[in-house]
């Protein structure tokens, strides 16, 4: 990557840690919230692909919250497919909360890919269930990674805190895609990291790795083994 590209990347990473600072809000009853995130990473890496051609990535979020449960909001980063794509943005809305005192907790919702420049926006409904250190999830889309064919996701994540305030964080998913449109029928995917929270920002080091259907469908470049450093600030 050029370094004015990497230059370029700093400094919008720099004016929206400025300009979130604002961003969040908390209703006198409590009812309603706002919150905002940012972050620049080494790699953006989907579902154990590299979205950005093993290039930088510079991300942010905003989301309101209810006190019943609803949420809504957006996310976006720069993509880099090698078309005339060049940002991902995502809006999500759904529900949250935990069963009772059961100390199961539960997510469910509706998600819109949105890539400004080409045609593949696809949605995706999904859902998970959450107890103590484990969250188990599924996505599904009638349009997977916009090609017509349904494509649905399993999950198995994990975290667990850490002497010193760093956390550990794994998990492992299966991609159940039509073979017709995509030459396999699915890859696996799995990740491991460590996070840790200093002076009000996130340091989270990861590595994601695929099988080899994965490299089959996208190719050895953005689907093989490799360490991703993210700096975050959650506001």
């Amino acid at each position: 990557m050029k370094l004015s590209k990497i230059s370029a990347l700093c400094f919008a990473a720099t004016t929206l840690f400025a300009a979130s600072s604002a961003m969040a809000w908390e209703s006198e009853d409590g009812v309603h919230s706002t919150s905002a995130s940012v972050a620049l990473s080494s790699e953006y890496v989907w579902r154990g692909i590299s979205q950005t051609d093993e290039d930088p990535a510079i991300s942010g979020s905003f989301d309101y919250a209810h006190s019943s449960g609803f949420y809504a909001g957006t996310w976006a980063s720069n993509v880099d497919y090698g078309d005339d794509a060049s940002a991902e943005i995502d809006i999500y809305a759904g529900f949250s909360g935990e069963f009772g005192e059961s100390g199961i907790g539960y997510d469910v919702g509706v998600l819109r890919y949105i890539f400004p420049g080409e045609d593949y926006n696809f949605n995706e409904v999904f859902g998970s269930l959450s107890y103590s250190i484990f969250s188990l999830g599924v996505a599904h889309s009638s349009d997977a990674l916009g090609s017509g064919e349904d494509g649905t996701y399993y999950s198995l994540d994990a975290g667990y805190d850490l002497p010193m305030g760093f956390a550990l964080a794994g998990g492992v998913g299966y991609y159940d895609l039509e073979e017709d449109a995509f030459g396999e029928d699915g890859y696996t995917n799995y990740y491991v990291g460590v996070s840790k929270e200093f002076a009000g920002f996130g340091f989270d080091i990861t590595y994601t790795d695929t099988d080899s259907d994965a490299e089959d469908i996208f190719g050895d470049d953005l689907s093989d083994g490799r360490f991703i450093f993210t700096i975050s600030k959650s506001l």
